[in-house]
């Protein structure tokens, strides 16, 4: 996954139950990696030869079956074609069925799961733990994406302050979780400059995207990731409709932006 993981359990449950989510993380990584063979390579391989293709492994399947399901949450906003810029490419253009586990592309696109795959892992993390009867736990994939268990050890919410990506030791934004994913985007700061990091594109018009930074809270990591990804390449007007001011929250970190407020 090319990212940090960390896994902090709390209480009670079964004495595997760490080993139990590092085992989802790595099946989820091992089915939707496009850097090595696997389930996601060979779907990509069939849609790049304009063929329909069976969906066998059950992780990708959820995938895509959560891709799916909210294009209407993000608005279209949110698209895991890997390269936008090609002329007929984007999920629009994808023929999907769950039920049949099916699908097809009306032309040859590949598919990238990193717009979704943190908070997706550590969803799955959380299954597991839960099904190990832990009730109190903290996970962080990349310290972007986190989820956590119940209430903090100590009672109450978990407190987390979300950094400027601008400027050290400033602060965006503090929220409290209980139950709930987090996830971080942002289109500028240190991570964003990775040699293999590509500039992220709008859907439909691929625009490289203004100096935002994202942050959503959400029952599901996928979600929260798929939501702060959609938040960062949505045009003004599609952003306002998906900010809700305490939950889906979206800043401008253009220069002349002003400093620490939401743009909704």
């Amino acid at each position: 996954m090319g990212t940090r993981i960390e896994l902090h359990r709390f209480g009670g449950g079964d004495a595997d139950a760490l080993s139990r989510a590092r085992a989802a993380i790595e099946a989820v990584d091992d089915a939707l990696t496009i850097h090595r063979p696997s389930a996601a390579t060979t779907l990509n391989d069939a849609l790049l030869a304009g063929r329909r293709s069976p969906i066998d492994d059950p992780i990708l399947l959820d995938a895509l079956t959560r891709i799916h399901t909210a294009q209407e949450l993000t608005r279209g906003m949110f698209d895991p074609v890997a390269d936008l810029r090609l002329p007929g490419s984007g999920w629009g253009h994808v023929r999907f069925d769950a039920r049949a586990a099916r699908i097809e592309c009306s032309t040859p696109m590949a598919l990238d799961f990193g717009g979704m795959g943190k908070g997706f892992a550590l969803d799955h993390a959380v299954a597991a733990l839960r099904d190990a009867g832990v009730d109190c736990a903290l996970l962080s994939a990349g310290e972007s994406s986190i989820a956590v268990i119940g209430e903090h050890p100590l009672g109450g919410a978990w407190p987390f302050a979300i950094p400027d990506p601008r400027v050290d030791a400033s602060t965006l934004v503090e929220i409290e979780l209980v139950d709930e994913a987090l996830s971080v985007s942002a289109s500028v700061g240190t991570n964003v400059l990775a040699p293999e990091r590509a500039a992220m594109i709008r859907p439909g018009e691929g625009a490289v995207t203004a100096p935002r930074c994202a942050v959503v809270i959400d029952r599901l990591g996928s979600s929260a990731e798929m939501l702060s990804t959609a938040l960062i390449v949505a045009d003004d007007a599609r952003a306002a409709q998906l900010c809700d001011g305490r939950r889906r929250l979206l800043f401008d970190l253009a220069p002349s932006a002003p400093f620490r407020t939401p743009v909704r």
